[in-house]
């Protein structure tokens, strides 16, 4: 694989969504015979879809999928999160089903796919699909250490790239963006922190519901971080490589090319924000591709998403990752286009009929008397 990435292209590479087609998406709901703000947020997340896909009446959505980058960090070792078992256990359990995502994308009928970039994990732990982007095994850990080499970063930066140009080429007409693993809260906060220039304690969250104490090992862990990331700030890939990871260098790289192919993404936790901060300072542009799908009440995403000028489409608290915050986004997503589109263009569903239950027969007179 070319592991040379130009940046700068990425400028006049990503234009903005067509602004004429999302005021015609606003205009829409006149045309319908509908008060304005009658379906409140759906207005606006409807608006924002026709100026993704450049057209009002908007199509409805119809495949959407989940993308999660999975990679294994050193700094995990820290003792900055209380999951154990590293993230190969968690990519068997996307694989087999049992994940609450998986589940989830079973019951709103979006695709799951895995990207296996740095799972800690030997040949042959995953399927093919799965691996063949792999960088490389884990991350250095990135308080005493980069996280990749240049060569790697560029690499990792590149696959994102090129799953981004599969789901475009593939129809994919929505992503829930997510990723799977331990210690990646800790780099989403070191990230945020250098670029937003807060200290550690501002970025630090709980992550996987960690106690005080661990709170505290966490906390130093970033601020000692966040002194080898200030140095390589103006380089977004040496930033990357410094205090990131082949995940966070991929899903950059996977949110850049999606918007430069007009392919929507909705963001799910404080990874995805923190990536999505890198990528800002690429294509200034790349933020109105994107929607945030959820809060997670982590500091760290709220200072993103505050600094990117995007507002969670809703306030759940979920903070395990693995994009199921924004896959629960998901249907309202699907509620909006499907209300501001053409009737035929709807996929049919399930049709509900309502039937009274049989009247019961009046009792007689004698009955009611007890003479029966």
């Amino acid at each position: 694989m070319d592991t040379t990435v130009d940046l700068d292209v990425f400028s006049s590479l990503v234009e903005r969504p067509d602004e004429s087609a999302r005021r015609a998406g606003e205009e829409r709901w006149q045309q319908l015979d509908r008060p304005r703000g009658g379906l409140g947020q759906l207005e606006e997340l409807g608006a924002w879809l026709a100026g993704v896909q450049g057209r009002s009446p908007v199509r409805p959505l119809t495949a959407a999928k989940v993308v999660l980058f999975a990679a294994d960090h050193g700094v995990a070792s820290a003792g900055v999160s209380k999951l154990t078992g590293g993230t190969a256990r968690r990519v068997h359990a996307v694989l087999d089903g049992s994940a609450p995502v998986a589940v989830l994308a079973r019951r709103y009928g979006a695709a799951v796919r895995v990207v296996d970039v740095g799972v800690d994990a030997g040949p042959g732990e995953f399927p093919e699909e799965v691996s063949r982007f792999k960088v490389r095994r884990g991350s250095g850990r990135i308080d005493l250490e980069d996280a990749l080499t240049a060569a790697q970063a560029a690499e990792a930066f590149r696959a994102g790239m090129a799953v981004a140009d599969e789901e475009a080429d593939a129809g994919t007409d929505l992503v829930v963006l997510g990723d799977l693993g331990v210690g990646s809260t800790t780099v989403a906060a070191v990230l945020v922190g250098a670029l937003c220039g807060t200290d550690a304690a501002a970025v630090t969250g709980r992550g996987s519901g960690i106690d005080d104490r661990t709170w505290m090992v966490k906390c130093a862990a970033v601020r000692d971080s966040l002194r080898r990331a200030r140095p390589v700030l103006g380089d977004q890939l040496a930033l990357l490589s410094t205090v990131g990871g082949a995940d966070f260098a991929a899903i950059t790289g996977f949110l850049l090319q999606a918007a430069a192919r007009k392919l929507p993404v909705v963001l799910d936790g404080v990874v995805s924000a923190a990536c999505a901060l890198v990528a800002q300072r690429i294509a200034f542009r790349a933020p109105e591709w994107w929607r945030a799908g959820q809060s997670t009440g982590e500091p760290a995403q709220a200072k993103a998403y505050d600094r990117l000028t995007l507002t969670p489409v809703q306030t759940l608290g979920v903070s395990m990752g693995e994009g199921v915050g924004a896959l629960l986004a998901l249907p309202l997503l699907q509620a909006a286009t499907d209300t501001l589109a053409d009737p035929g263009d709807v996929p049919a569903g399930t049709s509900v009929s309502f039937e009274p239950p049989a009247p019961r027969p009046l009792p007689t007179a004698a009955e009611l008397l007890g003479r029966g």
